[in-house]
């Protein structure tokens, strides 16, 4: 099983990026977790981050037909992005959407998700372990299948 994790914008600035909201913990820690859950849930991760919405619609366009499923945190693009969602749809491959901080108890904007119903699930406010959630669900969906 192969499991796709996608980042947004700014994921790639943890550890320095307002701790008070994301925490202290960097963006390798969060690949460690990423790695560490594939491998205990029995899956190979795959890791891409880009702080360029096109650039993410084209991974998961690349990712049909190579991929089981997708972790994805849209970041700033989950507000925004019909591009994303549209990118989702199209591949038709089973996601999770997944945020580092609650987003429901952030500012109105971003309570609304253009990702949500396209996605299984949203994993939101449990911080990088959120990731380790979501590859835990999807191998669990996939599996039983």
């Amino acid at each position: 099983m192969k499991i796709l994790v996608i980042n947004g914008p700014n994921i790639n600035l943890l550890g320095m990026r307002e701790p008070e909201i994301y925490g202290r913990r960097t963006y390798s820690e969060l690949l460690r977790v990423v790695a560490e859950a594939g491998e205990k849930f029995g899956a190979e991760t795959e890791e891409f981050q880009s702080n360029h919405e096109g650039a993410i619609v084209d991974r998961i366009q690349a990712a049909y037909g190579k991929v089981d499923g997708i972790v994805i945190n849209p970041a700033a693009y989950t507000h925004t992005s019909v591009a994303i969602r549209d990118a989702l749809v199209a591949v038709g491959i089973p996601a999770v959407e997944v945020h580092i901080s609650k987003v429901d108890d952030r500012e109105a904007f971003r309570h609304v998700s253009f990702v949500c119903d396209v996605c299984l699930t949203t994993v939101s406010g449990r911080g990088i372990a959120g990731y380790a959630d979501a590859i835990e669900y999807l191998c669990e969906k996939i599996t039983k299948k």
